[in-house]
């Protein structure tokens, strides 16, 4: 069916879906005869208590809606603000898009010395890594260079200056998951967390003793203030890691049993530019060329400047594994600026985000009713009604570059993290485990689950639950027991799950359970 015939079919078929009914055989697990009365049922259970629920189920090949519950509720997405930017970031830049990543000059050369400035070009590359520096500095290096007369300037002028999102919340701003967003940046690991550093702590020998602190990668951009100490041996771990607003001084406090495993904590940078270029004069350095002035920030290389080394980044297509799988907030963000920047020639949240949502009119989502003010949802002031995501999640299937999309969609019950990404522990031993895909999303009081699963008669169905405002720790099961529930159920018969009793649901519990476990470090899922 094409979008067209999907804009006006929705409104008929909810007044048809409300006649069909859905008969269970005997002995079936479930309270009442029907798909609304099985989904009504898990909606109204004690853990969303005064909450709020936005629910759609639909045919995925005919747009036919199934069921309903309050679709047009403006709710906090979460991560499932996530489905809207890949999809538009697909549709506008291309599965093959690449970040380049380059050093340049306009200087002039004099044998083993380039006279004038050395620029290195940042286009938002998220997944840099320090060796892709070093091998930038290599190239350098064996084209006979040692030595630059003037400085090494960071040409981070391709994005804006805002760093953070708006309204991303002040407590979060040492959390890699809310790290700066700069189109010059590097990554600790190949997560592909940028903007952030690995704080490694390992115990001492003996109780008293100093833990010993390492940063990955290795950079004296930050300052460590090791406060910290080793606790007693079978001693708990008190251990904190903390960087001061403003300052990339990080202080280690609390104690770290003697014995245990070296604890790990990941912290964003303050002015991820600066970070960059910090690893690079390193890189230089270990190569042998030298730099004769101090490293400046933010100013454009010039027009005429010749390019020297330069570093590409894998294509859009597989970028998606790591953002969606992982719920990667950063690679949202880059992405939203950099829509901005090919599309109207500014790298800001403001064109990045006019883009998506021209796109997403385009294919018969209706914006109007949608607020959408970053790329990953980590703000709490993004609105999307369930109906607005099942619109997109049906739209799609018609893009040439689908099946790479829907290939990024976290797989319930796959272990490998690459797979299963964020669904990995979701949903085992039930019919969706290997079949649901969908993307999470979580925050306090919100949370949210939307994708794909195969029922019973191999029907393709779309599926988006959005829940607010509720006060446990997580309604994860409830979600889940809406997926398996269209598992198992066939056209003319419901099998309903339970919440307590789906296999491999995520506990209710408190701690991080506001947050994506993928956000968790050590990841949880």
């Amino acid at each position: 069916m094409n979008r067209a015939a999907r804009a006006w079919i929705w409104p008929l078929v909810i007044g048809l879906v409300c006649t069909l009914t859905w008969s269970s055989p005997a002995g079936a697990d479930t309270s009442r005869a029907g798909l609304d009365d099985a989904l009504d049922t898990i909606l109204a259970d004690p853990l969303l208590k005064g909450g709020a629920a936005g629910v759609v189920v639909a045919d995925a090949d005919t747009g036919a809606v199934l069921y309903q519950h309050r679709p047009d509720d403006r709710l906090m997405p979460a991560s499932n603000t996530k489905l809207l930017t890949s999809a538009a970031a697909m549709g506008l830049l291309g599965p093959d898009y690449t970040f380049r990543t380059e050093v340049l000059t306009a200087g002039s050369r004099h044998g083993r010395v380039l006279r004038g400035d050395l620029y290195l070009r940042g286009t938002g590359d998220p997944t840099l890594l320090a060796e892709d520096y070093d091998r930038l500095a290599a190239s350098l290096a064996e084209s006979g260079i040692e030595r630059v007369t003037g400085r090494l300037i960071a040409d981070d002028t391709r994005f804006d200056t805002q760093r953070v999102g708006r309204s991303w919340a002040a407590d979060d701003e040492s959390a890699y998951y809310a790290a700066q967003i700069s189109p010059l940046t590097l990554a600790p690991d190949t997560d592909y967390d940028a903007g952030s550093v690995i704080v490694r702590t390992t115990p001492g020998a003996a109780a008293g003793d100093r833990p010993e602190v390492t940063l990955t990668p290795s950079t004296d951009y930050l300052r460590i203030d090791n406060r910290a100490t080793t606790g007693a041996t079978g001693s708990g771990s008190t251990l904190t890691v903390e960087r001061q607003h403003g300052s990339n001084t990080l202080t280690v406090s609390g104690a770290l049993p003697a014995g245990s495993s070296p604890a790990k904590e990941w912290v964003s940078v303050w002015e991820p530019t600066g970070y960059a270029a910090s690893v690079f004069t390193d890189a230089l350095a270990r190569h042998g060329v030298h730099l004769d002035k101090a490293t400046r920030l933010g100013k454009a290389t010039p027009p005429d400047a010749r390019p020297l080394a330069s570093h590409r980044s894998m294509p859009l297509k597989q970028l998606l594994l790591p953002f969606m799988k992982l719920s990667n907030n950063i690679h949202a963000e880059v992405l939203t600026k950099a829509i901005g920047y090919e599309t109207a020639g500014r790298g800001t949240w403001d064109a990045g985000l006019a883009a998506i949502s021209d796109w997403l009119k385009k294919q018969g989502v209706d914006t109007g009713s949608v607020r959408q003010v970053d790329g990953s949802g980590l703000s709490r002031m993004d609105n999307i009604a369930a109906g607005r995501l099942a619109e997109l999640l049906l739209t799609v299937r018609d893009e040439p570059w689908y099946a790479d999309w829907y290939a990024s969609l976290p797989v319930a019950c796959a272990p490998d993290r690459m797979v299963g990404g964020t669904l990995r522990s979701r949903m085992c031993g039930t019919p969706a485990a290997g079949n649901a895909r969908g993307k999470t999303g979580s925050l306090t009081g919100a949370s949210g689950l939307s994708g794909y699963v195969t029922d019973a008669d191999g029907r393709e169905l779309v599926y988006s639950v959005v829940t607010n405002n509720y006060l446990a720790p997580s309604v994860k099961s409830l979600e889940d027991a809406i997926v398996v529930t269209l598992a198992k159920s066939g056209a003319d018969r419901v099998t309903a799950v339970r919440p307590k009793a789906v296999p491999g649901a995520r506990p209710e519990r408190g701690g991080a359970a506001d947050l994506e476990c993928s956000w968790t470090k050590p990841r949880r899922c």
